[in-house]
């Protein structure tokens, strides 16, 4: 399984990005999806989850009403649309996937997959 992310860049504060995660080897249905992010010094962290079915859906406190998880199993493709980005949401945004007996998705732990980094940056 190989996930790829795409759609970062920079952006002013109040800008709106939308990531894209391509997933390639296997069919997406059989995995449930995450977005976490790391800025520079820090640790990774969870941004956002979705099941395989899209009727389950996490957010991180400090995204929750700005930040969208999607997903379009016809398209193998997971999104995370961002909305009134702030500087704080500066960082590189990896895209990873975990077997369906897994959840809720919050930490790194528990994912068996993961896609390179799209950098995004927000300026003020």
């Amino acid at each position: 399984v190989q996930l790829q992310a795409s759609g970062g860049g920079l952006v002013q504060a109040g800008g709106s990005l939308r990531l894209s995660c391509a997933v390639s080897g296997r069919n997406i249905v059989n995995y449930n999806m995450g977005w976490f992010r790391q800025a520079p010094g820090k640790e990774r962290e969870h941004v956002a989850s979705i099941k395989w079915s899209g009727d389950g859906i996490l957010y991180a406190d400090s995204v929750k009403g700005r930040l969208t998880i999607s997903r379009d199993n016809s398209e193998n493709t997971v999104y995370l649309q961002m909305n009134s980005l702030i500087p704080g949401d500066t960082a590189t945004y990896y895209c990873a996937g975990a077997w369906l007996s897994k959840w809720p998705l919050t930490t790194e732990g528990r994912m068996d997959y993961w896609g390179k980094g799209t950098q995004v940056t927000v300026s003020s």
